[in-house]
């Protein structure tokens, strides 16, 4: 297992247009992945298939989304990150044109599939923020790349809706190819390449054998309303996942750069905030399924809110806008009392949301309320997710860890639709030969969010406690002196050299730290054991420099001023 230390500087540099680029690009993502709901009912006509086979429109865009999603945050890590958000949005607006010119469902389901690969921008996009941004701007930074799902799907809903109220319904799909045509031409023109890398190769069977593990999951618990939740289709291929992700695993332990770090995925801290990102996930994907219903069934029902389509998805717009506007007010918190306190609040609120939202169901207005509430919570929940994974995995393996965290939130809405939809078929009354849903199913359905809310926050309240260290904390004693390397970076003139790339390597290759210097040339890495090591220095405008080094495990930092050879090198 590889170790690696952080800076409180960027390992890159950043301009102010970074983040507002990286987080256009995960809005995209979300448009891509919500833009058929208004049209979802309509598929079958659409393309001249039957219901069953017209839901593999949207079955086959949560398998390739969850596949990609772990695979190109790797891929990141080994290969540059803006390197694969590029290639991940190229992906999607290849198969957006696909989509854009075609009626027929063969082809349909492969621009759709397609388009889940950009599922892989958002921990591409996290990891890039984390490799380049400074500590004072990285929290409310994360925060909106981690709420842009959210925000792009909420944003996205009336957009689509008046669309396709008023085009051709393949206008949704010129619209994504055109997002994301811009998203890539931005990325590439303001966003650099992070210099942060991973050692070792990419896992190939590794990542085979997680996407035929994910793929026997997630298929029948996206079809198993179809097919029979007791059919024997349906559970054997939940007992094929379970034996493949086994073996998944076991490989994964022997494999020296595996795709998935299985070791730090055990880690308190990250299990647990895996475990609760499934958790908000779920309570993210019942309201979007819910309240959209309820404000789109006609008033004759007894219960519905009669809304036009377009009505609906403003109704729901909170939702996205209150996640995207949390951004700043989680910095704020977090700072002040760290992400597992801001986690516990925003689940918090997510309670209070679906818990008030049970009596608010009455009129347009009441949904736009709960929708708001819900919408607040979920943003501080889902901002806090990354800055607790990066808190707990070496720099190298953000992109992973990231990405598998995101694959976590993606479970949980597939387990959210399936078990509401399951939940809204049983308690549905029929009218005129037509199945409506009932009152009792829509607040079931939110009572299920709240249960599951509940065990999300107590997964946080056993997460570990504290505050993140600020910048300003030093080794104050010689108790608290950290064991490693200390000194300064100086050019060949001996003068101090600031902004320097420090990577420490052990024996076997693998990274063990990395940093940067400061303005006065002094740096600090901490070493995980003693034994021999490798300093590689960078900086620009200088040639590199690798200098070997031997840490005996003495509490003392060893002092080791790092000397840059030859003349400055200029561009």
């Amino acid at each position: 297992m590889t170790h690696t230390t952080t800076s409180d500087r960027p390992v890159g540099r950043a301009g102010g247009t970074v983040v507002p680029v990286l987080a256009f690009a995960g809005i995209t993502v979300a448009v891509m992945q919500t833009l058929l709901l208004p049209v979802i009912k309509d598929l079958p006509r659409l393309l001249d298939a039957s219901p069953a086979d017209a839901s593999w429109v949207l079955t086959s865009t949560l398998l390739s989304g969850a596949v990609a999603t772990p695979i190109m945050g790797r891929l990141g890590d080994l290969h540059g990150k803006r390197r694969m958000l590029v290639a991940s949005l190229g992906v999607m607006v290849a198969g957006a044109l696909i989509s854009a010119f075609t009626s027929d469902l063969i082809l349909m389901i492969v621009g759709r599939t397609l388009q889940g690969v950009a599922m892989g921008a958002i921990p591409l996009g996290i990891g890039l923020m984390r490799d380049m941004l400074p500590r004072e701007r990285l929290g409310s930074a994360m925060a909106l790349m981690s709420s842009s799902i959210g925000v792009g799907g909420g944003l996205a809903l009336p957009a689509a809706a008046l669309v396709a109220q008023h085009a051709d319904w393949h206008a949704l799909y010129f619209g994504a190819a055109g997002l994301g045509a811009l998203a890539i031409a931005l990325t590439l023109a303001v966003v650099p390449e992070s210099p942060v890398r991973a050692r070792g190769t990419f896992d190939l069977p590794g990542a085979l054998g997680l996407s035929a593990g994910l793929v026997l999951f997630l298929l029948p618990l996206s079809k198993g309303s179809d097919w029979g939740w007791s059919s024997g289709t349906t559970l054997g291929l939940f007992g094929a996942a379970v034996v493949v992700l086994l073996l998944w695993g076991l490989m994964e332990l022997r494999v020296s750069a595996p795709l998935v770090d299985l070791r730090t995925t055990a880690r308190r801290q990250v299990l647990l905030t895996n475990l609760a990102s499934i958790m908000v996930g779920v309570s993210f994907f019942v309201v979007s399924l819910v309240l959209p219903q309820l404000l789109q069934l006609p008033a004759a029902t007894g219960h519905g809110l009669g809304q036009s389509m377009v009505v609906a998805g403003l109704c729901v717009a909170p939702l996205g806008l209150t996640m995207m506007f949390t951004a700043p007010l989680y910095a704020r918190l977090s700072a002040r009392y760290g992400p597992r306190a801001t986690l516990i609040i925003g689940l918090l609120v997510i309670a209070a949301g679906y818990g008030g939202g049970l009596g608010l169901m009455d009129a347009a207005w009441q949904t736009v309320v709960t929708s708001t509430v819900i919408g607040a919570g979920i943003g501080l929940a889902y901002a806090s997710l990354p800055a607790l994974i990066i808190g707990a995995v070496p720099a190298s393996e953000t992109g992973a860890a990231n990405g598998l965290n995101t694959l976590m939130r993606s479970i949980g809405t597939s387990v959210s639709s399936a078990v509401i939809g399951m939940v809204l078929a049983v308690t549905s009354d029929t009218v005129g030969g037509v199945e409506i849903p009932t009152l009792h199913g829509f607040r079931l359905s939110f009572m299920i969010a709240t249960a599951a809310v509940a065990v999300g926050l107590l997964l946080a309240l056993f997460l570990p406690a504290g505050r993140p260290p600020t910048p300003q904390l030093r080794a104050s004693s010689e108790e608290d002196a950290p064991r490693g390397f200390r000194g300064r970076v100086l050019d060949a003139a001996g003068a101090p050299v600031a902004c320097a790339r420090i990577t420490l390597t052990d024996r076997h290759g693998r990274p063990a730290g990395t940093t940067v210097s400061a303005a006065d040339g002094t740096y600090a890495l901490t070493v995980p054991a003693q034994g021999a090591y490798a300093v590689t220095t960078h900086a620009p405008g200088h040639p590199p420099l690798t200098s070997p080094a031997t840490h005996t495990g003495e509490h003392d930092p060893i002092d080791l001023d790092l000397a840059l050879p030859g003349e400055t090198v200029t561009a």
